[in-house]
């Protein structure tokens, strides 16, 4: 085994991050290799059509460059869109990203549960499979919000927080038929977790945030449990695809993940 092999994290954005933080935990000498698709970004306004064709090839070629252990994908448009087409493309493990909506069910108290994503996702066909085989009792209100996404990526860059447009996007939430009894949240974007503390501050009523994070990080770690890890962390890698992407205002932001060495394709 290549013990310099690395972990490949692939999100649209940053978002993944959120994954990489309880990845870090229990594979703390793990070398990384953050992947943010600059070049596509976002996901969440794209077609299924455009993620199948894009995130496969994009995984092949990131692939064959750096020669990951597993990958992680980060996203969960990309997973409940594209995850099948990875595998079937990619002879290595891939851990997907998915709502989580069965915790989130065995949480509530008012059967009502929110799914907080892109637009993309909250109307995946996977997220009704996921609703009816877990929640199958709750009222499931989805709403989706491009600008989480872009709130997310500002706070990663050093911008202050628009507590207003927080408390709008939980609104409109809130708004739908049967928003008004839910108490549990379930933040169907990777890119959410990263600002559950401004959502908190800003909703109207109490509720109670769920992701998926430290699954994917168990599923991470029982996948890669042969492995043999260096001694000590090397220096972590974050990749934007976009040649053009001005990487300058998430250099500190990174860093606190250990992300030291920052690039472009």
């Amino acid at each position: 085994m290549n013990a310099a092999k690395p972990l490949l994290i692939f999100d649209s954005g940053i978002g993944g991050l959120s994954v990489l933080a309880p990845i870090r935990e229990l594979l703390p000498t793990a070398p990384i290799v953050y992947v943010a698709d600059s070049a596509g970004y976002p996901y969440g306004t794209k077609s299924p059509a455009e993620i199948e064709a894009r995130v496969p090839a994009l995984l092949g070629r990131l692939a064959e460059r750096f020669d990951p252990e597993l990958i992680v994908i980060a996203c969960n448009t990309a997973s409940t869109i594209a995850l099948d087409g990875v595998r079937a493309a990619l002879d290595l493990p891939i851990v997907g990203t998915v709502p989580a909506i069965k915790p989130a069910a065995a949480l509530s108290q008012t059967r009502a549960i929110g799914v907080l994503g892109t637009e993309a996702t909250v109307r995946q066909p996977y997220v009704d499979r996921l609703a009816a085989q877990f929640a199958s009792d709750c009222t499931v209100v989805r709403h989706g919000s491009a600008e989480l996404v872009d709130l997310a990526e500002a706070k990663l860059r050093g911008t202050p927080a628009d507590r207003a447009a927080f408390a709008r996007i939980l609104d409109a939430l809130y708004a739908r038929p049967g928003g008004d009894r839910i108490d549990t949240i379930v933040l169907a974007c990777t890119h959410f977790p990263l600002v559950e503390e401004e959502l908190g501050r800003a909703s109207s009523k109490p509720v109670r945030f769920v992701d998926g994070k430290e699954g994917i990080a168990r599923r991470t770690a029982w996948l890669t449990r042969d492995h043999v890890w260096p001694e000590s962390a090397p220096e972590g890698r974050a990749v934007f695809t976009g040649r053009t992407t001005d990487v300058e205002p998430y250099r500190t932001g990174l860093a606190r993940f250990g992300l030291t060495r920052v690039e472009t394709l």
